[in-house]
């Protein structure tokens, strides 16, 4: 093949007659396509880090595409089943998964997927390679990087609050990158009385005799990953099962418990499986109702405590779902962006259509704006794991931060994606909405991130939480500050003053809620709660788009943040800080919906991510 599409594509009917036969979209690298990931790396990590990781990056951006992503088709078409009988009506409860799913674990194993992040090789910049691996994985692995993300929590649980036996040998399973040793984890939490409000819970633990050891009764109605090797799981203690005596009601009386599912000649340890949950999406991922029947556990952190204690494994997941969501988006935006270079509509092909590009250009200035914020955000995680601070921090403005920046993430980059995922199915119209085009399950898999670990009602509610801690808006409007100085400084700029205007509008517009609410009106904080962490997350990503566009000192970052605030910021409405209207749109505004859409190349002007053959390696993209 040339390394454009200029063949044309005919289909041999029966009677002989040739028919049109529309090409499917393809996908090149991953990582080497990604253009703004290409960037945003270079912006954020060292020089020298970024060279010694690359080349790993850069051949699993080709694995992607290939083995991994025809594993995880085999998971998706062959879901996990449960068998509860043997053939002599033995109850053995055993979860049958494809074997391309177990491929998938050791492949996640072997690529350091959790271990990258523990090894540290990179100190505070680990997280970022390995998220970014993550990232590259998740849409092609049949959401193997849930089981990886709740290995990755219990790792770090461990490592905060384990004894001495889980450090030197469970830990290290987690943290494994030999597949033969390699263990994934569970995370049990949610109960029939509760999800996200766990003080309900009826999971019980009771002391087994030595003090160290307990036995965990209790029925888990969503066990997500039920095929891994161990689980974390939250239950009450009490000294009697029948009289609850010792009992503690509320939240304040769950402790965080590690269990392991199998005994060693590998059934299940005290444990009954009642039913498989049929899913909208997330199908290849083994999700459970079970019962514990007394299963051996051991207390990890102290009594009582274990909504803060498993609030360690929270603050990974919900990273993990910020990946995910991005992921998506990313994914997305590559499979339209080809399809507008095959697709002829109207004598054109849709790369021509400036509505078509409008759309496309909408979807990757979302794309844009998740990508940056899960930069930060992995970058926070990493500089509060690490200890280390940047000039003119400290180490609680960073944990604060990272604290309110998480719940912000997850929630706002989990409805960019399942906005952006309906999208590609109407892109690619009719067959876009088939189940085997495969476009669907991007969008089945990503609603997801809006319900686990906190739906967005949850996380909007436990944005007011972290705001209790007076010092967390203080650091908050001064890491946005810090980013607006920056602009500041370039000279004869107009668009980052508009940028900057805006944005210091909207921190007016927080500040003067955060007032309302903190005089009393506690009805007004619920019943907007949703409103005002979409405000803070809008501002803040906003914030880094113009970060990015004073680094890259490219014209398109700047109109790129400018469109952000005046979309999201001034709700698309004319305004005295913005030169662009939707019911004024000019020559400009359409020149930068061609350049977002088709990511045209900045000194050839050719666009990014399409052909037959990636110009960069030469390599025939593979057929989505």
């Amino acid at each position: 093949m040339s390394q454009h599409t200029t063949e044309t594509y005919k289909q041999t009917g029966y009677s002989g007659r040739e028919y049109f036969q529309q090409q499917s979209p393809l996908l090149g690298n991953q990582f080497l396509e990604d253009t703004q990931l290409l960037r945003g790396l270079k912006r954020v990590l060292p020089t020298q880090v970024l060279s010694d990781i690359q080349s790993d990056l850069t051949q699993f951006g080709e694995r992607v595409i290939t083995d991994i992503l025809e594993l995880g088709r085999a998971s998706e078409n062959n879901p996990p089943k449960l068998i509860q009988y043997d053939a002599w009506g033995k109850r053995i409860d055993k979860i049958i998964v494809d074997e391309s799913w177990n491929k998938l674990k050791d492949i996640g194993c072997s690529e350091g997927l959790v271990s990258i992040g523990y090894e540290r090789k990179f100190r505070e910049y680990s997280r970022i390679y390995q998220y970014i691996k993550i990232y590259l994985f998740a849409c092609s692995s049949a959401v193997f990087d849930c089981p990886m993300s709740m290995t990755d929590g219990a790792a770090r649980l461990i490592e905060l609050h384990g004894d001495k036996q889980m450090k030197e040998v469970d830990y290290k399973h987690f943290i494994s990158r030999d597949p033969k040793q390699f263990w994934t984890s569970g995370q049990w939490m949610t109960e029939k009385p509760g999800g996200s409000d766990v003080s309900n819970s009826e999971t019980i633990a009771i002391d087994s005799g030595n003090g160290k050891t307990f036995n965990l009764s209790g029925y888990k109605y969503f066990t997500s990953a039920t095929t891994s090797e161990a689980s974390m799981v939250l239950a009450r203690d009490v000294e009697d099962a029948t009289t609850m005596k010792g009992a503690i009601s509320g939240s304040r009386g769950l402790s965080v418990y590690f269990i392991k599912l199998r005994k060693p000649n590998g059934e299940l340890d005290r444990i009954k499986v009642h039913k498989l949950k049929n899913k909208f999406g997330t199908k290849a991922v083994p999700t459970a109702e079970l019962e514990l029947m007394g299963t051996p556990g051991i207390r990890v952190g102290p009594k009582g405590r274990g909504v803060p204690v498993i609030s360690s494994i929270l603050n990974i997941t919900r990273i993990h779902n910020v990946i995910h969501s991005v992921a998506t988006m990313r994914r997305c935006v590559a499979i339209v962006r080809d399809f507008a270079h095959r697709r002829s509509v109207f004598g054109k092909l849709l790369k021509d259509n400036l509505l078509y590009l409008s759309t496309l250009a909408e979807m990757e200035l979302e794309y844009r704006a998740g990508l940056h914020l899960l930069l930060d955000v992995s970058l926070l995680l990493g500089k509060s794991e690490c200890g280390v601070v940047s000039k003119g921090e400290d180490q609680k403005q960073v944990d604060l931060l990272l604290r309110i920046v998480t719940p912000l993430s997850k929630l706002y980059t989990a409805k960019q994606s399942i906005s952006v995922s309906s999208e590609a199915i109407e892109a690619l119209g009719g067959t876009g909405y088939m189940e085997d085009s495969d476009i669907p399950r991007l969008f089945r898999d990503t609603q997801v991130t809006s319900i686990w670990e906190g739906t967005t009602n949850v996380l909007s509610m436990d944005v007011w939480r972290t705001l209790k801690q007076p010092l967390t808006i203080k650091y908050y409007f001064q890491s946005i500050e810090n980013r607006l100085l920056q602009a500041s400084g370039v000279q004869n700029n107009d668009t980052f003053r508009k940028v900057i205007s805006i944005i210091r509008e909207s921190m007016k517009l927080i500040q003067s809620v955060i007032d309302k609410v903190m005089s009393g009106d506690m009805e007004y904080a619920e019943s907007n709660a949703r409103r005002f962490a979409y405000l803070m997350s809008q501002t803040y990503m906003a914030s880094l788009l113009l970060e990015h566009a004073v680094w890259s000192k490219d014209e398109l970052d700047a109109q790129v943040a400018e469109r952000w605030c005046f979309v999201k910021l001034e709700n698309g409405k004319t305004n005295k800080n913005s030169a662009i209207s939707f019911t004024d749109v000019d020559e400009k505004w359409r020149e930068t919906d061609i350049k977002l859409a088709l990511d045209l190349n900045e000194l050839t002007g050719e666009p990014r991510g399409t052909y037959d053959v990636n110009p960069i390696t030469g390599i025939l993209r593979s057929r989505y």
